[in-house]
């Protein structure tokens, strides 16, 4: 599977959200990557390394 990810990519994490859904959005992508839930709007910052290990498949590329 390919788990190759770029800024505005709508992605699909492992385990949903406390608002019900698992679909995220890309906004800053660095050491850090921060994603944003498309349903309730709350931004999460979390490391590349935990990010890729939670990311379960990029839906969207922008």
């Amino acid at each position: 599977m390919d788990k190759s990810f770029n800024l505005h990519d709508e992605v699909i994490m492992r385990k949903p959200h406390a608002c019900g859904t698992n679909l995220w959005v890309i906004t800053r992508i660095g050491v850090d990557v921060k994603i944003k839930c498309k349903n309730c709007g709350r931004e999460i910052m979390m490391d590349r390394l935990e990010f890729q290990r939670k990311l379960k498949k990029v839906v969207n590329n922008a």
